[in-house]
């Protein structure tokens, strides 16, 4: 990639940026597009606070920047108040990044460029790589200036690691604090129970977790509410919603006969769901699922980290989610297919990874333009074009690999559903875990890959025992891609994310399509962890692979972080709506994926070392390894188990409180019906209510 390749991207990429951000501030004035930009505030009921202009004045159709400043003016306590810390976990993560690659901007380009670039380079490569000059690339074998880079190593990989361990330790001690201020959710009190068995004597499920729990816990336990079978009736209730529907437009025309008919069938399916629902039929629905409820949190939280039963396929117990992220068709799934839900998953995952593996390794093909040129001769047709060709190599490689990928969150989300969660944070979570490695192998290490094989095939097939040299250089030579692959993913990316461009065509398609006088609804939306963190963790480790490597990428890093954090604050306060809130259980996820980050540095160094004919720092550099590794593994000690446990100490002391305010009956009680009012089989209906009413839920979602 050439100089002007880079320029072009970048040239583009900041182009499209300020047009994106520019159309944003405008059209975010506009009093229709409302829906869209203030998805969230409309759904909350805020409307008086929006800032938008309904008189045709000058300021309404100018940019504005006044968006920006209000993302660094918002103290966590605020972020963690609005929108749980899940939310909060995210936005650290862009401090994180922040934070960390602002030192390493220092470092890099105050010590580690000058060194680079002063020194006299033995690869014959250097003019083929532009950025070659400002690379380790360029240190001469065996000089004693790579000590240097073993010495940023070392400091780089500990300031990863403190940083590290104060996210670990300060999230925790907020996930501690949110507990105690969430004491109302039904989740601390509730256990999830699967697998369980037929009472003997009534042959019911119900009647058997009633008896095992009232004998076993009998001072502790409150009660339970069975899952049911419920399609036939989830398929009548969404029928009755749609007549209703019909019947409100049929009132419009005044035709009584036509509303006469409608109401008839409208109470006939009305008096079949009440028949289904009652006590009866429902008991001929049980699933072996329940949620069962106790007096205290201690007592949930020691039910649920304990065996119940001798056969430990049996009585299965968790803590339950809470009720708004329960997955409810998933926990229908039998327990004893799971096992092979989650190899087929895997499958899909694997396949879905080799068949992306063909787009990368076209983009890398055009990537390298002066190669694919000897392999596909018509491709020199574009050089006839001025500045054409620096476009294509600069711009379109990374612009069609982000295209690429933009699917592949959303795939892997309908993988982890089909993967049987029980809740839809578990769903996300496991979408973050194969959305990460799949991009961490897609989009790293075979770009890598399938950039030095077009460099040199030939040479891999008549001396396949220099491969992990190769690699070991590709990484300093692909350099220039991943930059162009930060510019388009943090100036493109986030200006695109902001812009809402898809949704903003899709509602003036609707407005003057089939959705033309119909009342248009906020487009609400979940906040889509799964699509955004593994995506920011990859920039995070490409950024950490090239920290000692070449330094003159952390600071576009510095800018992508900064942009993504302003980006994702406006998106969290107007747009996306918080749908649950696991208390922090995202950020061990994140952490695992900042650890495989630093390993992949340092085993990188190693290589690159050992390329350098400098054996001994490649040799010191395996103590830092070790030092991590164990580092991580004290980090799974001290801190993970509070992630995956409601700790009995902390819910003794919620409890005492609750009990010195006499409050501790309300909030169980609440939540022994919280399950009940969620389960989308057991809507309740009346004979008696109106369409307008029938249309509301039992329950909001701020409720519990």
């Amino acid at each position: 990639m050439t100089p002007e390749s880079l320029i072009a991207s970048a040239s583009i990429n900041i182009g499209l940026a300020v047009l994106a951000l520019w159309l944003f501030s405008v059209l975010k004035k506009q009093p229709r597009n409302a829906v869209i930009y203030y998805a969230r505030r409309l759904s909350d009921l805020h409307r008086p606070d929006l800032p938008l202009h309904s008189s045709f004045s000058l300021p309404r159709f100018l940019p504005s920047v006044a968006w920006i400043p209000r993302a660094f003016g918002v103290p966590e306590d605020d972020i963690l108040r609005r929108h749980g810390l899940d939310a909060l976990v995210f936005i650290r993560l862009f401090k994180f990044g922040i934070r960390f690659f602002l030192l390493c901007s220092i470092l890099g380009v105050s010590l580690l460029l000058p060194v680079d670039y002063y020194s006299e380079s033995d690869l014959p490569t250097r003019r083929e790589y532009s950025m070659d000059a400002f690379t380790i690339s360029n240190i001469t074998r065996g000089s004693n200036k790579l000590w240097v880079h073993f010495s940023c190593l070392w400091f780089i990989s500990f300031y990863a690691l403190f940083l590290l361990y104060k996210e670990y330790k300060e999230i925790l001690v907020k996930r501690l604090q949110q507990m105690r201020e969430l004491k109302h959710r039904a989740d601390q009190f509730t256990v999830l129970v699967r697998q369980v068995p037929l009472c003997p004597e009534h042959k019911t499920r119900g009647c058997g977790v009633d008896h095992f729990f009232s004998k076993h816990h009998p001072f502790s336990y409150h009660s339970h509410q069975m899952l049911y079978n419920g399609k036939d009736l989830e398929y009548l209730l969404g029928k009755q919603k749609k007549l209703k529907r019909e019947l409100e437009d049929k009132r419009h025309t005044q035709d009584h006969k036509q509303i006469s008919t409608s109401e008839e069938k409208l109470q006939e399916i009305t008096h079949k769901i009440i028949h289904l629902q009652s006590e009866t039929m429902l008991r001929e629905k049980e699933l072996p699922v329940a949620f069962v409820t106790f007096k205290s949190r201690r007592s949930a939280a020691l039910a649920a980290q304990t065996q119940q039963h001798s056969n430990p396929l049996e009585l299965i117990t968790e803590m339950a989610p809470e009720p708004r992220d329960v997955s409810w068709r998933n926990l229908a799934i039998p327990h004893k297919i799971l096992p092979l839900n989650k190899i087929g998953v895997i499958l899909a995952a694997a396949l879905l990874t080799i068949f992306f593996a063909i787009p990368v390794t076209a983009v890398q093909g055009i990537a390298k333009y002066e190669k694919l040129k000897k392999w596909f001769p018509p491709a020199m047709a574009i050089e006839f074009i001025p500045g054409l060709s620096s476009v294509v190599t600069g711009y379109l490689p990374s612009a069609i690999l982000k295209g690429f990928m933009y699917i592949v969150p959303y795939a892997m989300l309908g993988m982890a559903y089909l993967g049987g969660s029980t809740s839809k944070s578990k769903e996300e979570i496991k979408a973050c875990n194969m959305v990460f490695y799949f991009l961490m192998g897609n989009v790293f290490f075979l770009s890598l890959i399938s950039g030095s094989l077009l460099d040199e095939i030939g040479e891999y097939f008549t001396h396949p025992r220099d491969i992990p040299s190769h690699l070991a250089a590709a990484v300093s030579s692909q350099g220039e891609f991943f930059m162009t692959y930060i510019l388009t993913d943090g100036l493109s990316g986030f200006s695109l994310e902001i812009l809402q461009l898809g949704l903003i065509t899709f509602d003036i398609i609707r407005s003057y399509t089939y959705g033309r006088g119909e009342e248009r609804n906020p487009y609400l939306f979940s906040f889509p962890y799964f699509r955004v963190i593994p995506t920011v963790s990859l920039l995070i480790m490409i950024g950490m692979i090239y920290a000692v490597v070449a330094p003159l990428m952390l600071p576009f890093l510095v800018g992508y972080f900064c942009l993504g954090y302003i980006v994702y604050f406006n998106q969290m306060e107007d747009v996306y709506e918080t749908t649950y809130d696991t208390c922090g259980r995202f950020w061990p996820f994140i952490h695992h994926y900042i650890f495989v980050s630093i390993i992949l540095m340092q085993v990188t160094m190693v290589g690159l070392f050992g390329l350098k004919s400098k054996p001994s720092a490649a040799i010191a550099t395996i103590p830092l390894i070790l030092i991590t590794i164990a580092y991580n593994e004290y980090c799974k000690i001290r801190f993970l188990p509070s992630f995956k446990h409601f700790p009995i100490q902390t819910a003794v002391e919620i409890d005492e409180v609750d009990e010195k305010n006499g409050e501790i009956e309300a909030h169980y009680v609440d939540a022994a019906m919280a399950y009940k009012r969620y389960q989308p089989c057991l809507e309740r209906v009346s004979l008696a209510e109106s369409p307008a009413n029938m249309s509301q839920p039992l329950l909001g979602t701020d409720s519990i």
